[in-house]
């Protein structure tokens, strides 16, 4: 007998506890006697692997993929965000509506929290109170740079210049005040990030690199800065729909994006996780799942997820009550 499960049973796991995040190519996902599988073929044989759907925040559909409808009903009771994508997790395809980059096919619960939505709504209206929320977001991903770069120093694998390093942030944190606009804030993003780049690539002696457009280059560290930065959006993408808040109401990348406050939250943690993690795995010569399980390892370790929600909430309390 098929024992069934409450959606709120199957949500008993915080999304910023749960450890999966999958990505899967060739192969199908479907409900089969009472759980969420995806079958493989393997010669004359078909295998089946069982998806803990309720430790789960994230399933990413790569190259060769299907789900069935059934699926996809079990997956939103548990609350799992999917998002169809590219061979090695980029570019994105738009799932629930047509956007450049980012979209995701989210769980439907009429039983999300309402309050971190009403404070956002609150200031969001208001430009000054937006760019605020903005220079708080890019706060935190300075305080995470600082945290994590560190922690990976090592002569061999990433030496870092840590005084060329501070330099850097400390330039970003001296200007962010002057920053009047959007537009002032992600020119002073694209600088830092470039040097970031210059940093990662003398650390590990990579040599000439140039970041090409998603999904368009040769360059193994491009295609891992690819793969990664999508794992970040798919975190932010859960840390949103958790709290409640629609990817439309973005704060730095609105005007360029549709669903751009994915691509906020994202940026709290990818320079900090996935950029040095990018270069670092192109020296050792990493395949796409080697340089994945890297990814994920630094989520967990950095608690990724509960620091961007933190943020968000963080932010919205606040400015809610300017």
């Amino acid at each position: 007998m098929v024992q069934e499960f409450s959606p709120s049973e199957l949500k008993t796991i915080l999304h910023s506890k749960r450890a999966n995040l999958y990505y899967l190519q060739h192969c199908r996902v479907l409900f089969n006697a009472g759980r969420v599988e995806y079958l493989t073929d393997q010669g004359k044989e078909s295998l089946y692997w069982n998806i803990p759907i309720a430790n789960t925040t994230v399933i990413m559909l790569g190259t060769g993929t299907s789900i069935t409808q059934p699926a996809m009903r079990e997956l939103a009771k548990a609350g799992v965000l999917v998002g169809f994508c590219g061979g090695g997790g980029a570019p994105l395809y738009a799932a629930n509506e047509v956007q450049v980059d980012v979209s995701w096919l989210t769980p439907q619960s009429e039983y999300r929290p309402t309050e971190y939505l009403q404070q956002w709504c609150s200031f969001w209206f208001d430009d000054k109170k937006r760019l605020e929320a903005a220079k708080m977001l890019q706060r935190e991903r300075l305080k995470q740079i600082r945290t994590h770069w560190p922690s990976l120093q090592d002569p061999e694998t990433f030496a870092i210049h840590t005084n060329r390093l501070e330099t850097a942030l400390k330039r970003f944190e001296d200007n962010l005040d002057s920053c009047h606009t959007t537009q002032d804030l992600l020119s002073l993003e694209a600088t830092t990030t470039k040097a970031l780049y210059k940093l990662a690539c003398d650390g590990v002696q990579y040599g000439e690199f140039t970041r090409s457009e998603r999904g368009n280059s040769t360059d193994i560290a491009n295609r891992f800065l690819d793969h990664g930065n999508y794992l970040a959006y798919g975190l932010a993408a859960t840390a949103c729909w958790v709290i409640g808040l629609p990817h439309g109401l973005a704060v730095l990348h609105g005007k360029t994006r549709r669903g751009g406050l994915v691509f906020d939250v994202a940026d709290i943690i990818k320079d900090a996780l996935v950029l040095p993690q990018a270069f670092i795995a192109a020296m050792a010569g990493d395949d796409e799942q080697e340089f994945r399980q890297r990814c994920l390892n630094q989520f967990r370790k950095g608690q990724a997820l509960d620091v961007m929600i933190d943020t968000l909430q963080s932010a919205a309390t606040q400015l809610a009550e300017c």
